[in-house]
Protein backbone atom coordinates (compact mmCIF):
# COMPACT_ATOMS: atom_id res chain seq x y z
CA UNK A 1 0.00 0.00 0.00
CA UNK A 2 1.38 3.42 -0.98
CA UNK A 3 1.30 6.28 1.50
CA UNK A 4 1.08 10.01 0.78
CA UNK A 5 1.64 12.70 3.38
CA UNK A 6 -0.13 15.99 2.67
CA UNK A 7 0.43 19.15 4.68
CA UNK A 8 -2.33 21.72 4.40
CA UNK A 9 -4.71 18.82 3.86
CA UNK A 10 -7.85 20.67 4.97
CA UNK A 11 -7.52 23.47 2.42
CA UNK A 12 -8.95 23.60 -1.08
CA UNK A 13 -5.94 22.03 -2.81
CA UNK A 14 -5.38 19.52 0.00
CA UNK A 15 -8.95 18.28 -0.28
CA UNK A 16 -8.94 17.82 -4.06
CA UNK A 17 -5.47 16.28 -3.98
CA UNK A 18 -6.54 13.85 -1.23
CA UNK A 19 -9.52 12.76 -3.29
CA UNK A 20 -7.34 12.13 -6.34
CA UNK A 21 -4.76 10.15 -4.37
CA UNK A 22 -7.41 8.10 -2.57
CA UNK A 23 -8.80 7.21 -6.00
CA UNK A 24 -5.31 5.91 -6.81
CA UNK A 25 -5.39 3.70 -3.68
CA UNK A 26 -3.00 5.75 -1.55
CA UNK A 27 -3.26 5.91 2.20
CA UNK A 28 -3.49 9.66 2.81
CA UNK A 29 -1.92 11.06 5.97
CA UNK A 30 -3.02 14.64 6.60
CA UNK A 31 -0.80 16.87 8.71
CA UNK A 32 -2.73 19.25 11.00
CA UNK A 33 -1.80 21.60 13.81
CA UNK A 34 -4.45 20.33 16.23
CA UNK A 35 -6.21 16.96 15.82
CA UNK A 36 -9.07 18.10 18.06
CA UNK A 37 -9.82 21.36 16.24
CA UNK A 38 -9.73 20.38 12.58
CA UNK A 39 -11.90 22.21 10.06
CA UNK A 40 -12.84 19.30 7.82
CA UNK A 41 -15.49 21.19 5.83
CA UNK A 42 -13.71 20.74 2.48
CA UNK A 43 -12.99 17.08 3.11
CA UNK A 44 -16.57 16.47 4.20
CA UNK A 45 -17.88 18.23 1.09
CA UNK A 46 -15.94 15.72 -1.05
CA UNK A 47 -17.07 12.83 1.16
CA UNK A 48 -13.57 11.79 2.24
CA UNK A 49 -13.15 13.17 5.77
CA UNK A 50 -13.31 9.69 7.32
CA UNK A 51 -10.71 8.31 4.92
CA UNK A 52 -7.87 10.62 6.02
CA UNK A 53 -5.37 9.63 8.73
CA UNK A 54 -4.73 12.84 10.66
CA UNK A 55 -1.40 13.52 12.36
CA UNK A 56 -0.76 16.48 14.64
CA UNK A 57 2.66 17.86 13.70
CA UNK A 58 4.32 21.24 14.18
CA UNK A 59 6.28 21.63 10.94
CA UNK A 60 8.52 24.21 12.63
CA UNK A 61 9.90 21.49 14.94
CA UNK A 62 12.42 19.26 13.09
CA UNK A 63 12.10 16.30 15.47
CA UNK A 64 8.33 16.07 14.93
CA UNK A 65 8.75 16.05 11.16
CA UNK A 66 11.39 13.31 11.35
CA UNK A 67 9.13 11.16 13.53
CA UNK A 68 6.30 11.65 11.02
CA UNK A 69 8.48 10.20 8.23
CA UNK A 70 9.68 7.30 10.37
CA UNK A 71 6.15 6.39 11.48
CA UNK A 72 4.38 6.46 8.10
CA UNK A 73 7.20 5.66 5.64
CA UNK A 74 5.59 7.64 2.80
CA UNK A 75 6.41 7.30 -0.87
CA UNK A 76 5.34 10.89 -1.56
CA UNK A 77 5.05 14.12 0.43
CA UNK A 78 2.99 17.07 -0.81
CA UNK A 79 3.74 20.29 1.02
CA UNK A 80 0.75 22.63 0.70
CA UNK A 81 1.03 24.22 4.15
CA UNK A 82 1.80 27.92 4.30
CA UNK A 83 0.68 31.27 5.62
CA UNK A 84 -0.87 32.04 2.24
CA UNK A 85 -2.43 35.49 2.63
CA UNK A 86 -0.53 38.25 0.83
CA UNK A 87 -2.24 41.02 2.80
CA UNK A 88 -1.60 39.28 6.14
CA UNK A 89 2.07 38.83 5.21
CA UNK A 90 2.50 42.62 5.23
CA UNK A 91 1.05 42.72 8.76
CA UNK A 92 2.98 39.66 9.97
CA UNK A 93 6.14 39.45 7.83
CA UNK A 94 8.29 37.69 10.43
CA UNK A 95 5.77 34.93 11.06
CA UNK A 96 5.12 34.47 7.34
CA UNK A 97 8.79 34.24 6.42
CA UNK A 98 9.65 32.01 9.36
CA UNK A 99 6.97 29.37 8.86
CA UNK A 100 6.89 29.28 5.07
CA UNK A 101 10.66 28.81 4.82
CA UNK A 102 11.56 26.74 7.90
CA UNK A 103 8.74 24.24 7.40
CA UNK A 104 10.04 23.37 3.92
CA UNK A 105 13.61 23.06 5.17
CA UNK A 106 12.51 20.75 7.99
CA UNK A 107 10.56 18.45 5.65
CA UNK A 108 13.42 18.18 3.18
CA UNK A 109 15.95 17.51 5.93
CA UNK A 110 13.69 14.82 7.36
CA UNK A 111 13.43 13.17 3.93
CA UNK A 112 17.20 13.36 3.46
CA UNK A 113 17.87 11.79 6.85
CA UNK A 114 15.10 9.16 6.96
CA UNK A 115 14.63 8.02 3.33
CA UNK A 116 16.03 9.94 0.40
CA UNK A 117 13.82 8.03 -2.06
CA UNK A 118 10.70 9.86 -0.83
CA UNK A 119 9.32 12.16 -3.52
CA UNK A 120 8.57 15.75 -2.48
CA UNK A 121 6.19 18.31 -3.98
CA UNK A 122 6.50 22.00 -3.08
CA UNK A 123 3.53 24.30 -3.66
CA UNK A 124 5.17 27.34 -5.21
CA UNK A 125 3.25 30.45 -6.24
CA UNK A 126 2.97 32.84 -9.17
CA UNK A 127 3.34 35.64 -6.60
CA UNK A 128 7.08 34.83 -6.63
CA UNK A 129 7.44 36.53 -10.01
CA UNK A 130 5.88 39.82 -8.92
CA UNK A 131 7.25 42.70 -10.95
CA UNK A 132 8.07 41.35 -14.38
CA UNK A 133 9.08 43.31 -17.48
CA UNK A 134 7.78 40.81 -20.02
CA UNK A 135 4.66 38.65 -20.15
CA UNK A 136 3.73 35.85 -20.30
CA UNK A 137 5.70 34.30 -17.45
CA UNK A 138 7.49 31.01 -18.12
CA UNK A 139 9.79 28.75 -16.11
CA UNK A 140 12.71 30.94 -17.25
CA UNK A 141 11.27 34.26 -16.01
CA UNK A 142 13.35 36.04 -13.35
CA UNK A 143 11.59 36.38 -10.00
CA UNK A 144 10.96 39.79 -8.42
CA UNK A 145 8.65 39.18 -5.42
CA UNK A 146 6.64 42.13 -4.10
CA UNK A 147 5.38 40.91 -0.72
CA UNK A 148 6.71 39.06 2.32
CA UNK A 149 4.54 36.11 1.26
CA UNK A 150 6.05 36.10 -2.22
CA UNK A 151 9.56 36.33 -0.78
CA UNK A 152 8.88 33.39 1.53
CA UNK A 153 7.54 31.26 -1.34
CA UNK A 154 10.50 32.14 -3.56
CA UNK A 155 12.89 31.15 -0.77
CA UNK A 156 11.09 27.85 -0.22
CA UNK A 157 11.08 27.21 -3.97
CA UNK A 158 14.85 27.60 -4.24
CA UNK A 159 15.41 25.45 -1.15
CA UNK A 160 13.52 22.64 -2.90
CA UNK A 161 15.56 23.15 -6.07
CA UNK A 162 18.77 23.14 -4.04
CA UNK A 163 17.96 19.82 -2.35
CA UNK A 164 17.33 18.33 -5.77
CA UNK A 165 20.62 19.59 -7.15
CA UNK A 166 22.80 19.19 -4.05
CA UNK A 167 21.48 15.92 -2.62
CA UNK A 168 19.73 14.27 -5.57
CA UNK A 169 16.32 14.27 -3.89
CA UNK A 170 13.18 13.97 -6.01
CA UNK A 171 11.78 17.46 -5.48
CA UNK A 172 9.43 19.20 -7.86
CA UNK A 173 7.80 22.62 -7.58
CA UNK A 174 4.39 23.38 -8.99
CA UNK A 175 4.08 27.11 -9.65
CA UNK A 176 0.31 27.43 -9.55
CA UNK A 177 -1.34 30.66 -10.59
CA UNK A 178 -4.67 31.69 -9.01
CA UNK A 179 -7.13 28.81 -9.00
CA UNK A 180 -10.56 28.62 -7.44
CA UNK A 181 -13.37 26.25 -6.54
CA UNK A 182 -16.35 26.12 -4.22
CA UNK A 183 -13.92 25.05 -1.49
CA UNK A 184 -12.10 28.38 -1.41
CA UNK A 185 -12.44 30.37 1.82
CA UNK A 186 -13.97 33.84 1.90
CA UNK A 187 -10.55 35.44 2.32
CA UNK A 188 -9.95 34.87 -1.41
CA UNK A 189 -11.25 37.40 -3.92
CA UNK A 190 -13.59 35.35 -6.11
CA UNK A 191 -15.17 33.55 -3.16
CA UNK A 192 -15.82 36.89 -1.45
CA UNK A 193 -17.42 38.25 -4.62
CA UNK A 194 -19.63 35.17 -5.05
CA UNK A 195 -20.79 35.03 -1.44
CA UNK A 196 -21.43 38.76 -1.28
CA UNK A 197 -23.29 38.83 -4.59
CA UNK A 198 -25.67 36.08 -3.53
CA UNK A 199 -26.18 37.71 -0.13
CA UNK A 200 -27.04 40.99 -1.89
CA UNK A 201 -29.40 39.15 -4.23
CA UNK A 202 -31.15 37.52 -1.27
CA UNK A 203 -31.40 40.82 0.60
CA UNK A 204 -28.97 39.81 3.34
CA UNK A 205 -26.21 42.28 2.44
CA UNK A 206 -26.19 45.83 1.04
CA UNK A 207 -22.88 46.25 -0.80
CA UNK A 208 -19.69 44.49 -1.87
CA UNK A 209 -16.62 46.33 -0.58
CA UNK A 210 -13.37 45.70 -2.50
CA UNK A 211 -9.85 47.03 -2.92
CA UNK A 212 -8.04 47.65 -6.20
CA UNK A 213 -10.01 45.87 -8.94
CA UNK A 214 -8.08 47.41 -11.84
CA UNK A 215 -5.41 44.70 -11.70
CA UNK A 216 -5.32 41.56 -13.83
CA UNK A 217 -4.74 37.96 -12.77
CA UNK A 218 -4.48 34.52 -14.37
CA UNK A 219 -7.27 32.37 -12.89
CA UNK A 220 -8.07 28.66 -13.25
CA UNK A 221 -10.08 25.78 -11.80
CA UNK A 222 -8.61 24.08 -8.73
CA UNK A 223 -9.56 20.42 -9.38
CA UNK A 224 -7.77 20.54 -12.72
CA UNK A 225 -4.72 22.24 -11.20
CA UNK A 226 -4.30 19.59 -8.50
CA UNK A 227 -4.34 16.94 -11.23
CA UNK A 228 -1.12 18.54 -12.48
CA UNK A 229 0.49 18.06 -9.05
CA UNK A 230 -0.06 14.31 -9.24
CA UNK A 231 1.27 14.16 -12.80
CA UNK A 232 4.50 15.90 -11.71
CA UNK A 233 5.12 13.36 -8.98
CA UNK A 234 4.55 10.45 -11.37
CA UNK A 235 7.32 11.55 -13.76
CA UNK A 236 10.64 9.67 -13.81
CA UNK A 237 12.65 12.89 -13.49
CA UNK A 238 11.74 15.74 -11.09
CA UNK A 239 11.31 19.26 -12.47
CA UNK A 240 9.42 22.52 -11.96
CA UNK A 241 6.28 23.47 -13.86
CA UNK A 242 4.00 26.47 -14.30
CA UNK A 243 0.32 25.63 -14.00
CA UNK A 244 -1.89 28.39 -15.37
CA UNK A 245 -4.63 29.27 -17.85
CA UNK A 246 -2.48 31.43 -20.13
CA UNK A 247 -4.67 34.54 -19.96
CA UNK A 248 -5.45 37.25 -17.43
CA UNK A 249 -8.61 39.20 -16.64
CA UNK A 250 -9.35 42.28 -14.54
CA UNK A 251 -10.75 41.66 -11.08
CA UNK A 252 -13.42 44.14 -12.12
CA UNK A 253 -14.46 41.76 -14.93
CA UNK A 254 -15.07 39.00 -12.40
CA UNK A 255 -17.41 41.22 -10.40
CA UNK A 256 -19.19 42.39 -13.55
CA UNK A 257 -19.73 38.82 -14.77
CA UNK A 258 -21.03 37.54 -11.43
CA UNK A 259 -23.28 40.55 -10.88
CA UNK A 260 -24.68 40.37 -14.41
CA UNK A 261 -25.35 36.63 -14.00
CA UNK A 262 -27.33 37.34 -10.84
CA UNK A 263 -28.95 40.52 -12.21
CA UNK A 264 -27.34 42.83 -9.66
CA UNK A 265 -26.38 46.45 -10.36
CA UNK A 266 -22.71 47.43 -10.18
CA UNK A 267 -23.90 50.31 -8.02
CA UNK A 268 -23.70 47.79 -5.19
CA UNK A 269 -19.88 47.75 -5.44
CA UNK A 270 -17.76 50.07 -3.29
CA UNK A 271 -14.00 50.50 -3.75
CA UNK A 272 -12.25 50.99 -0.41
CA UNK A 273 -8.64 52.30 -0.60
CA UNK A 274 -8.03 50.81 2.85
CA UNK A 275 -8.10 47.39 1.17
CA UNK A 276 -5.25 48.27 -1.22
CA UNK A 277 -1.95 46.42 -0.80
CA UNK A 278 1.26 48.42 -0.12
CA UNK A 279 2.65 46.94 -3.37
CA UNK A 280 0.64 45.11 -5.98
CA UNK A 281 1.14 43.35 -9.31
CA UNK A 282 -0.66 45.17 -12.14
CA UNK A 283 -0.88 42.21 -14.51
CA UNK A 284 0.33 38.64 -14.44
CA UNK A 285 -0.26 35.57 -16.57
CA UNK A 286 1.82 32.62 -17.62
CA UNK A 287 2.19 29.81 -20.12
CA UNK A 288 1.93 26.13 -19.28
CA UNK A 289 3.46 24.78 -22.49
CA UNK A 290 5.97 22.70 -20.53
CA UNK A 291 3.32 21.07 -18.31
CA UNK A 292 1.12 20.26 -21.29
CA UNK A 293 4.00 18.85 -23.35
CA UNK A 294 5.86 16.90 -20.65
CA UNK A 295 3.06 15.96 -18.26
CA UNK A 296 0.22 15.60 -20.71
CA UNK A 297 -1.79 18.06 -18.60
CA UNK A 298 -4.93 19.15 -20.41
CA UNK A 299 -6.51 22.52 -19.64
CA UNK A 300 -8.65 24.69 -21.90
CA UNK A 301 -11.23 26.35 -19.59
CA UNK A 302 -11.79 30.09 -19.67
CA UNK A 303 -12.33 31.71 -16.29
CA UNK A 304 -15.87 32.56 -17.29
CA UNK A 305 -16.46 28.80 -17.67
CA UNK A 306 -15.15 28.40 -14.14
CA UNK A 307 -17.35 31.21 -12.85
CA UNK A 308 -20.44 29.53 -14.29
CA UNK A 309 -19.57 26.39 -12.28
CA UNK A 310 -18.87 28.38 -9.11
CA UNK A 311 -22.03 30.50 -9.33
CA UNK A 312 -24.19 27.39 -9.69
CA UNK A 313 -22.44 25.64 -6.81
CA UNK A 314 -22.66 28.67 -4.50
CA UNK A 315 -26.37 29.05 -5.22
CA UNK A 316 -26.97 25.36 -4.59
CA UNK A 317 -25.20 25.49 -1.23
CA UNK A 318 -26.28 28.95 -0.02
CA UNK A 319 -27.85 28.54 3.41
CA UNK A 320 -28.32 32.04 4.86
Amino acid sequence: MKTAIITGVTGQDGAYLSKQLLDKDYVVVGVVRDKYQINTRSLQYLGIANEIVFEEVNLSVPEQVIQLMIKHKPQVVYNLAAQSSVSLSFKEPKETLSFNIISVLNILEAIRQVDDSIRFYQASSSEMYGKVSNLPISEQTVMHPLSPYAISKASAHWIAVNYREAYGLFTCCGVLFNHDSYLRTSTFFTKKVLQSAIAIKKGHQDILEVGNIEVKRDFGYAPKYTEAMVLMMEKDVPDDYLICSGTSIYLREIIEYVFKSLDISMDKVRVNPDFYRPADIENIYGVSFKAKAQLGWDYSMSYFDVLDILIAEELENYKK
